[in-house]
């Protein structure tokens, strides 16, 4: 069972709401973001709500004692749309749950994840004109959520911008959403991943003397989360071969290299990493992959028995608007960070004086960050101090304010949003025994591997489906 710490504070209602919270990726002990994010949402609304958080995955096996896990099939949903006063979505859902599609109660959409620049880095290698569907499909699911929601949440002020332009060319921003709140903050705020009210408390060994190759008294860097296709791990690979000449006991641990989402394949950036790694033989001696996925509430094991956190990436579009969510967890844990410039944790960084902040791609500049940050016992305690601090502000209790408020009174936005006509929207491409079962793929290759790994096309007849619907634009 994954229980985390009670969310908001507990304020008069006119009634409870009852709270469909919907996500599409795994709900397990080995949780990924989407269901992390999802999960604590659940959390946070049931000290008010009556609250169901369904996944449309088949692994669902963790339970809450605060509210109702399930995995639901099409009619189990057809249920929960009729049940529900509020649904609250995520990513590509809709295309997988047709019965929210057509739904006229109120609906919040999860914006947290800007699946339209991913779309870009995760299809750069495919042909086209699939790759410029796909892209498409991507902008067109978030046209569709932005023309029906009644309230959005976004990870960051900067996301918050790139989506309040969105709003704007749909015509979201008028006299009535303007009326109501000069502001928007009632059509559109920030809900950054957050982390436990409760500090991170150890309890096994995971690492030092446990893993083959690293010591009690080696220096640790851990690489928190999974590896996908706008992350630099191999920048910092080659770093760590620089590192060791002066720090031999230096070691590097990858945590997640499967997903617990079995149809994500193992990304290109995550295949590249273990051949450099072997090539420059530090397989085993300084690099060092988990197999697996560490279960959500053992992750903690890990991050107190590291000594700095890194998350490096490329430089492109998808940075400037991401939310690197395990970043948090070095928060949580006191670690100090070496991140790459770009990105809004970046700036978090360098103002908070929480770790370093190094140019992309950069080997020498990352490895002299990690050879100062590992010799300095008093710099690492200087960044854990700071970081608690800016912890503090990431609580989900807090950052989840916005959306307990909005479920407090929920309402239909003042524009009255409706659904695009039936010769607007997109279709939602299924295969075989899956839109069966009611449980289809969505969006072929971006849908599955919008988080990185999956089929590397669509089928066929989709394709050409969509490729006329390009057409007609």
């Amino acid at each position: 069972m994954i229980v985390g710490s009670s969310s908001s504070t507990t304020r008069p209602l006119t009634r409870a709401r009852r709270v469909a919270v919907i996500t599409d990726d795994v709900i397990t002990a080995k949780m990924a973001g989407p269901a992390i994010r999802a999960w604590h949402i659940a959390e946070a609304l049931a000290v008010e709500h009556e609250v169901v958080l369904a996944t449309t995955s088949d692994l669902c096996d963790v339970a809450s004692p605060k509210f109702s896990v399930e995995s639901a099939d099409r009619v189990r949903f057809e249920e929960l749309e009729r049940w529900c006063d509020v649904a609250i979505v995520q990513g590509y859902l809709l295309h997988n749950v047709p019965e929210l599609r057509r739904s006229s109660k109120v609906m919040v959409f999860d914006l947290y994840d800007p699946l339209h620049l991913e779309a870009l880095v995760l299809t750069r290698d495919d042909e086209e004109p699939e790759r410029s569907v796909n892209v498409a499909n991507t902008v067109r699911t978030l046209e569709e959520q932005l023309t029906r929601g009644d309230f959005f949440l976004c990870a960051s002020d900067k996301q918050r911008d790139l989506w309040l332009g969105f709003l704007a060319a749909l015509g979201r921003i008028n006299p009535r959403t303007y009326g109501d709140d000069a502001t928007l903050r009632r059509l559109i705020d920030v809900v950054p991943f957050g982390l436990p009210d409760d500090p991170p408390a150890q309890t096994q060994a995971v690492l030092r003397g446990v893993v083959p190759g690293i010591g009690p008294d080696d220096d640790v860097v851990i690489w928190g989360g999974g590896l996908y296709d706008w992350f630099d791990p191999t920048t910092l690979i080659r770093a760590i071969d620089k590192v060791r000449r002066a720090r031999p006991q230096v070691r590097l641990f990858f945590m997640g290299m499967r997903h617990p989402k079995p149809d994500i394949a193992e990304s290109d950036v995550a295949t590249e990493a273990r051949r450099l790694a072997d090539e420059l033989g530090l397989t085993g001696t300084h690099v060092f992959f988990n197999e697996g996925w560490v279960e959500y509430h053992e992750r903690q094991n890990y991050l107190l028995e590291s000594d700095v956190g890194v998350s490096l990436h490329l430089e492109h579009l998808e940075t400037q608007y991401s939310f690197r969510t395990r970043m948090l967890d070095y928060l949580w844990a006191g670690l100090p960070i070496v991140a790459t410039a770009g990105d809004g944790f970046a700036q978090i960084i360098s103002s908070e004086g929480i770790g370093t902040v190094v140019p992309p791609e950069d080997v020498d500049a990352v490895a002299g960050a990690l050879v100062a940050l590992l010799g300095d016992r008093h710099a690492r305690e200087v960044c854990r101090a700071r970081a608690g601090a800016v912890a503090a502000r990431f609580r989900w209790s807090a950052v989840l304010e916005p959306l307990v408020s909005f479920c407090a009174a929920s309402r239909h936005a003042p524009d009255t949003p409706h659904w695009p006509g039936t010769g607007v929207a997109m279709p939602p491409p299924e295969s075989g025994a899956r839109a069966a079962t009611g449980r289809g793929e969505g969006f072929g290759r971006v849908a599955q591997l919008y988080r990185g790994g999956g089929v590397r096309a669509l089928m066929g007849a989709v394709r050409r489906r969509l490729g006329r619907w390009l057409a007609r634009r």
